[in-house]
């Protein structure tokens, strides 16, 4: 029994091309190695994020739910991320 499927897949140009120029260098075998390998770090981001979500995330909604005098307004809230991104990006600048 095979261990492995054949597809075909459609990438715009910029992306084939990063496909192959990792190939040529020689950092990778194949196309197929590059694709499996991205899709490798696509599933370990999934499954921290997931982790993340499970542990930190849902430990912080259930402490609010339990003492709501933790709890800041959506109106508080817009007006303290204004103030940090206002100390992070310079008068004119863009984020």
């Amino acid at each position: 029994m095979r261990t492995t499927k054949q597809l075909s897949i459609t990438l715009p140009n910029n992306m084939a091309d990063a496909l192959k120029e990792r190939v040529t260098s020689g950092a990778y075998a194949s196309e197929s190695e590059v694709i499996r390998d991205g899709l490798r770090a696509l599933f370990s981001q999934e499954e921290a994020i997931e982790r993340w979500l499970r542990t930190e995330i849902t430990v912080a909604y259930d402490e609010l739910r339990a003492d709501r005098s933790k709890a800041i307004s959506s109106k508080d809230m817009r007006t303290h991320l204004a103030a940090v991104h206002e100390q992070r990006v310079p008068e004119g600048g863009s984020a």
